[in-house]
């Protein structure tokens, strides 16, 4: 193997531990504000780490782009998902 495929894999591996780490939260956390920061902030890093992983093994540096727009998306998209469960759940609660 070489140091690039080297390099990937263990940010993929690291990716891994982020996502494990983000479901353990769901599951343990007592309240959906304390679930909610665990998801979004282990999945956001989580993403990241693999998609720069997959885009270091990837030869191409357009495939490695569209990775890195892919991960801004849905990092967008996770943000504002996580605005719009924090509020629902804040009006719910008072």
């Amino acid at each position: 193997m070489s140091w690039a495929e080297l390099l990937g894999v263990g940010l993929m591996g690291l990716g891994a531990v982020f996502f494990v780490a983000g479901t353990v939260g769901i599951l343990r956390f007592p309240d959906v504000f304390s679930r909610l920061h665990a998801v979004t902030k282990a999945d956001n890093l989580g993403l990241g780490l693999v998609a720069a992983g997959t885009g270091i093994m990837t030869a191409d540096g357009f495939v490695a782009a569209k990775l890195a727009l892919v991960w801004l998306l849905i990092a967008v998209s996770g943000a504002i998902g996580g605005h719009l469960i924090a509020r629902h759940a804040l009006r719910d609660k008072t």
